[in-house]
């Protein structure tokens, strides 16, 4: 049951870490990448961040093969 814990913790100091960039603006530049899909006319909008999605899958990928690689 430690690894549990331990895995909980640092996952709640990452979550904790990420909302703190986010809060400080450190992450204003995502959404706005190239490859991120944005219409407007009129009264209708669309937004389709596939870019920035794609970099959330990489980035997660990569933290579940850290993960299962050391425990």
């Amino acid at each position: 049951m430690k690894p549990v814990g331990l895995m909980l913790v640092v996952a709640g100091v990452g979550l904790v870490a990420v909302g703190l960039l986010v809060w400080v603006g450190a992450f204003s530049w995502f959404g706005r990448l190239p490859g991120d899909i944005r219409v407007e006319s009129g009264h209708t909008r669309f937004f389709a961040p596939l870019t920035s999605m794609l970099l959330v899958s990489v980035a997660l990928s990569l933290g579940a093969w850290v993960l299962r690689r050391f425990f």
